[in-house]
């Protein structure tokens, strides 16, 4: 066989397929540029967000960054109580549906009604579901479908985007 013709024909099917997976959008152009699109309740200017987070919560929250695995002091966190996104505070998460997933993230089976909205996120080459803050669109983990009952849902948050507020779960 002609190499030059075997060649031309991988190409030509690579290119095909890339441009297929283009058309159904599968290659996201730029970390956060869905985000940064849509209006929320509540936005800051990029000096604003650099100001009132930390750099690993920037990195986390505005660039949808993670944090490594078994690195949040959240993970060890028993107490009764609500976890809020720590750009803008709104509650997301009660310390009734969290649980230890073993993944080094914390992780609920269940958000706050209205606290998140979610997006599919293909980077890493792979689709997931990412969820966001609904207020402030802040990146906070992915959701997965192994979780535990009653929901069958794992929200694998990073610790970072949170913030843990004691009392009345």
């Amino acid at each position: 066989m002609n190499t030059t013709a075997s060649t031309d024909r991988r190409f030509i099917l690579a290119a095909g397929a890339a441009a297929a997976l283009a058309a159904l959008g599968w290659f996201s152009t730029r970390p956060g540029e869905a985000v940064a699109a849509e209006t929320f309740e509540f936005t800051l200017t990029e000096a604003e967000w650099r100001k009132r987070l930390t750099p690993q919560q920037y990195a986390v929250l505005r660039e949808e960054g993670t944090e490594r695995p078994y690195s949040s002091p959240l993970n060890n966190e028993k107490r009764a109580g609500r976890y809020e996104c720590a750009g803008c505070g709104l509650a997301q998460f009660s310390s009734r549906t969290k649980f230890d997933s073993g993944t080094g993230w914390p992780s609920f089976w269940q958000p706050l009604d209205g606290a998140l909205i979610e997006k599919k996120d293909r980077s890493l080459g792979m689709l997931r579901t990412e969820v966001l803050c609904k207020r402030c669109g802040g990146h906070g983990g992915h959701v997965f479908d192994d979780g535990p009952k009653p929901t069958g849902l794992r929200y694998c948050m990073n610790g970072l985007a949170l913030r843990f507020v004691p009392g009345e779960a």
